[in-house]
């Protein structure tokens, strides 16, 4: 066999947030979650977020649909399963906040339009779309092939994926060779799991240990392995590790690349229905915040400016198709 894999049980009596009382700390008069023992570094996930906003731009907000113009509001989906730091609830359970929320609320501004958002299920946002119930989505939404076929994109961010281990790991992932021999958990069905496994093939072929690729049911799960020091490294989304190193202070990012591996950047993108008459505007209210300098505020703020970009492309190269 050229790939290992552990299937591990789920550990039910773990939560978040008893994850989050032994790795750093909550400030309930702040609501700012800090590595324990830090006071000047943190990060917002009150109710009351300041959010950075825009003004309306008038050549930008000509470019909406006149029945969007006409009606107001830019409808939004986003995604019920997002995690910190795109989008999730505040520390009151009601207030959505997060990277996403911020972007797509200075995209509204500056069209001119009073932003709305409906969390809903990953494959509903696409229903959402086909159905014109949404005008967009922001929601960590990939740039493929495939997709390009029924939705037109204005990208938003770099698509990276990052390798996290415990702090002091002395230890850098830079290709295949770095990981031979060593126990990694990973998401199943992801595009990161499907990159790990052709690591690990590669690594076989090359004479080389294979990897041990693991499996668990929640992030908490991966997080409490890696600090017993059952699994070397995590693979997942680059904004959720960051958040989480940042947050939980214990652990450190040994290595990035692209959510694509190495045929393509990833890309993150505002995606909307093809046809819809309103990718132009969007890329072009995303190059307008990118301009400002509101983007890279909001970036700086969660912890993902290595994702940004230096402006907003219209349906660029995606992933390609997967073989069936």
């Amino acid at each position: 066999m050229p790939v290992r894999r552990t299937l591990t049980t789920a550990l039910a009596a773990l939560t978040t947030a008893g994850l989050l009382a032994a790795c750093g700390t909550s400030d309930a008069t702040e609501d700012v979650i800090r590595p324990e023992g830090r006071k000047d570094t943190g990060i917002n996930i009150g109710p009351d977020q300041n959010r950075i906003r825009g003004e309306k731009v008038e050549e930008i907000a000509a470019e909406v649909p006149a029945a969007v113009r006409e009606r107001g509001t830019l409808r939004f989906g986003a995604s019920a399963d997002a995690s910190p730091p795109l989008g999730f609830y505040a520390t009151d359970d009601r207030t959505r906040i997060g990277s996403e929320i911020d972007i797509a609320t200075l995209i509204a501004d500056t069209l001119g339009l009073k932003p709305e958002f409906e969390e809903v299920s990953w494959e509903n946002l696409f229903v959402g779309l086909d159905s014109s119930k949404f005008d967009g989505v922001l929601s960590n939404v990939t740039v493929t092939e495939e997709r390009k076929e029924k939705y037109d994109f204005a990208t938003y961010r770099l698509d990276n994926i990052a390798f996290e281990a415990k702090k002091g790991s002395g230890w850098k992932v830079k290709g295949p060779a770095d990981v031979a021999g060593k126990t990694v958990s990973v998401a199943s069905g992801t595009n990161q799991e499907k990159i790990l496994v052709d690591w690990s093939e590669e690594n076989v072929k090359a004479g080389r240990k294979p990897v041990d690729i693991t499996y668990f049911q929640k992030d908490t799960d991966y997080y409490l392995a890696l600090q017993s020091g059952r699994i070397d490294a995590y693979l997942g989304p680059s904004p959720s590790a960051n958040y989480h190193v940042a947050s939980a202070g214990q652990s450190e990012i040994i290595g990035t690349l692209s959510g694509g591996g190495d045929g393509v950047q990833g890309k993150i993108a505002a995606t909307t229905r093809k046809g819809s008459g309103l990718v132009e505007a969007y890329g072009a209210a995303i190059d307008h915040i990118i301009q400002d300098g509101s983007y890279a505020e909001v970036l700086e703020r969660w912890g993902l400016s290595s994702e940004a970009v230096e402006k907003s492309e219209i349906n660029p190269p995606g992933l390609p198709k997967t073989e069936n």
